[in-house]
């Protein structure tokens, strides 16, 4: 990182503050999760309390109370949400360096038994704990709880039968339907360490991330439909199951309806036997899945989160943060290699009815996930910020066309939701609408800043940091800043970051991968401004960031500005230190289709930039490109591309199993080689 001149940065805010675009009415702020435990927490534990008259301000001393008082915070809310501890914990936090912090020393439980404890109601067991849609829309296909704790409990009891202990690791290769959140739970009930990719996954890509953890277990599908059309996968699962020698067992969950391949056990046939319920009791930091870095520069990082700290931080962010509860269904668009899909599950902790959601998110029209909101009687949707503004260029109208009106909540991620996004949500879905852009990662597989349901919605901004977030803004000597941007870091451990990383024994890898710029505090690796209302806003990677003249710009801002036209569908910007010392900033753009880049669409490009945001922001050049690469996750490559653009050998540059389309990158590839 290039160190910029304090005396250049500027505010990215302007003061007096921007009238709300949305806020809770009194009724919805006194009735949320939130207040609720920040009454009872006040009662018992001394946190400050709920001040209706004062949201942002009572929101704010919940929030320095929780960070200022860690420990007391996560033992209030573990004992408000009845975390079942089957052995009492000794301290709450008995070391918090960073890496290596220790919660709940002493204490065990069960990750899995928590987020079936539903069914043990009698009133609530015939409900659906889950609802599955896929892209032929007919009526969802409910799972009852009770139905739910019978597969776990009879999958579960297999899986010992086959020699699965704890720490084990079982892998899936299975899109996002009922039978991959019962293989989770059922992995989980017995200790093993759950671990999936999605099946339009290649080989390759599964390889580098399946090899590393030696799983003995492996769930497969036939095939998966996506786009209208069958995706056959068994050339891959023969693939994987010949380069996966650790394996005991393969079973297979016919998707398209083929029979179980030779030596493969059937999906029914290990979940229909009646079978009790049995949690395997373990401690807190135990490993519950194992999840993966993009991996486009190298093996993805294998990244290992406990079953206590998933557990906590997951019921902290869905019932505070998202506000979901009984008589909630909540849906999040998502896939089994994206974290999101484990945070869908986790919203069965909640007792919530989980809507899992199999195929294109644009199929057969723009606005098909807006169709599974309707029919499946959403409450609290998430899905990426790309979506929104692809639903914005397509001119769909979903409050217009569809009833939402059991929606209370559009939440988005995956990357910074710009301010037309907002306004769309405001003026297409609902006027009363509460919008929610959050920001997180999978490193922490949890947001750092982002939803508050008691909090005004500002357009362009994310709520607040999350509570027991030590979230801070950081210059690159390590100072804390109000209203300008700087390092996210959070300078106080989470329950749910990594216990450690798979394969690196001597901890050095984890360690560089977010302290080695701040001994002793967590470096996300995002541009963020903290602004003196206590909101957010996310400016993109920090390892990606514009310098220009020694000021730093974001590149989502650029996105936000350029992606606002109608020729663009897409764009790419990037900063490219030359070995002359000099700086060149191309603009790439996968144009609109019958879109031409002349000189007039270069110069309104050119001109938007300037009189959006600034002259620094105005391009060296603009270059147009048949798409634009991403991960396998949907984020732009940003760091890989840039490493090309210097004149770095693809295969030093980028993993090509971690790119959605790796033939994009020869582009860039050949063009390093013209400009050399």
């Amino acid at each position: 990182m290039t160190a910029a001149d304090p005396a250049h940065r500027a505010p990215t805010r302007p003061e007096p503050a921007p009238e709300p675009l949305w806020e809770p009415s009194p009724d919805r702020f006194a009735g949320t999760a939130l207040i609720r435990f920040q009454t009872w927490a006040a009662e018992h534990h001394g946190a400050p309390a709920p001040d209706p008259a004062a949201p942002a301000a009572s929101y704010a001393a919940l929030h320095r109370w929780s960070t200022e008082h860690l420990a007391t915070f996560w033992a209030a809310f573990a004992a408000w949400t009845d975390v079942r501890f089957t052995t009492p914990y000794e301290t709450v936090l008995a070391d918090e360096t960073m890496p290596g912090a220790r919660w709940f020393p002493g204490a065990t439980l069960n990750y899995a038994e928590h987020a079936l404890r539903t069914a043990e109601d009698p009133d609530r067991a015939d409900e659906p704990a889950l609802l599955h849609a896929d892209e032929e829309h007919t009526a969802p296909v409910p799972v009852t709880w009770r139905e739910l704790r019978a597969q776990v409990a009879s999958l579960a009891a297999e899986l010992r039968r086959l020699g699965v202990e704890p720490g084990d690791r079982v892998s899936a290769y299975l899109p996002n339907i009922p039978q991959a959140a019962v293989a989770l739970l059922a992995t989980a009930a017995v200790g093993g360490v759950w671990t999936s990719c999605a099946p339009d996954f290649g080989a390759r890509s599964v390889l580098d991330r399946f090899q590393q953890v030696e799983p003995v277990v492996l769930f497969t599908v036939d095939g998966y439909r996506y786009g209208g059309k069958e995706h056959d996968r068994r050339g891959t699962v023969s693939e994987l199951r010949a380069n996966l020698p650790t394996l005991r067992a393969v079973v297979h969950v016919p998707l398209l309806g083929t029979p179980a391949p030779e030596g493969a056990l059937d999906w029914d046939a290990l979940t229909t036997n009646e079978a009790e319920p049995r949690f395997e009791q373990v401690p807190f930091d135990h490993p519950l899945w194992v999840l993966y870095s993009s991996g486009t520069t190298g093996l993805p990082k294998a990244i290992v989160q406990s079953q206590g700290g998933i557990l906590l931080e997951h019921l902290k962010q869905l019932v505070l943060h998202n506000d979901t509860g009984p008589g909630d269904r909540f849906f999040w668009y998502t896939s089994t290699g994206w974290m999101m899909w484990n945070l869908l599950v986790s919203g069965l902790l909640t007792g919530a009815t989980v809507v899992t959601y199999d195929g294109s998110p644009g199929y057969p029209a723009p606005d098909a996930q807006w169709r599974v909101v309707e029919r499946t009687g959403t409450t609290v949707y998430g899905t990426s910020a790309a979506y929104v503004m692809a639903c914005r260029k397509a001119g769909v109208h979903p409050g217009r066309d569809l009833d939402l009106s059991r929606v209370k909540c559009v939440a988005t991620t995956g990357s910074p939701l710009p301010p037309d996004g907002f306004r769309w949500i405001h003026d297409e879905v609902s006027e009363d609408m509460w919008i929610a852009s959050v920001s997180g990662g999978t490193d922490v597989c949890s947001c750092f800043a982002g939803a508050v349901p008691t909090l005004p919605v500002y357009t362009g901004e994310l709520q607040a940091p999350s509570l027991a977030v030590a979230l801070q803004a950081w210059d690159p000597k390590g100072d804390p800043l109000t209203d300008e941007v700087g390092e996210l870091v959070v300078t106080r451990p989470m329950p749910s970051m990594p216990v450690r990383f798979w394969n690196d024994p001597d901890g050095s890898r984890y360690h560089d991968s977010y302290f080695d710029m701040y001994p002793g505090v967590w470096r996300h690796g995002d541009w963020i401004t903290l602004t003196g209302r206590n909101t957010v806003v996310i400016h993109g990677r920090s390892d990606s960031t514009l310098n220009r003249q020694g000021v730093r710009m974001g590149s989502a801002d650029i996105y936000e500005a350029v992606e606002r036209l109608p020729e663009i569908r897409e764009s790419l910007v990037l900063g490219v230190e030359q070995p002359d010392g000099g700086y060149w900033m191309p603009l790439f753009v996968h144009l609109a289709e019958g879109a031409v880049l002349d000189d007039t669409l270069r110069d309104k490009i050119k001109r938007t930039l300037r009189e959006n945001l600034s002259p620094r922001h105005v391009p060296d050049e603009v270059i147009e490109i048949p798409a634009v690469p991403h991960t396998l996750t949907g984020k732009r490559l940003e760091v890989p591309v840039k490493r090309l653009l210097q004149g770095t050998a693809m295969e030093k540059a980028v993993n090509p199993g971690s790119v959605d389309n790796p033939e994009l990158l020869r582009f860039y590839e050949g063009l390093a080689r013209s400009r050399s």
